[in-house]
């Protein structure tokens, strides 16, 4: 659960460094690349619901 809080933050672009460093002391790094390609994953299909229902209207 951890990665998926450093993952949204990263979306969101913010991040003290204080938090960036406590971050990176606990999280494992294949779980963020993981939880960032599924988020990834999410969004895009996610935007292509979106412009699918949009478009059919």
């Amino acid at each position: 659960m951890h990665s998926v809080k450093v993952v949204a933050w990263s979306f969101v672009g913010i991040r003290s460094k204080q938090g960036y460093q406590d971050d990176l002391s606990r999280v494992n790094p294949v779980h963020v690349v993981l939880v960032g390609l599924v988020s990834v994953l999410l969004i895009v299909v996610g935007l292509i619901g979106l412009v699918n229902w949009v478009v059919a209207k």
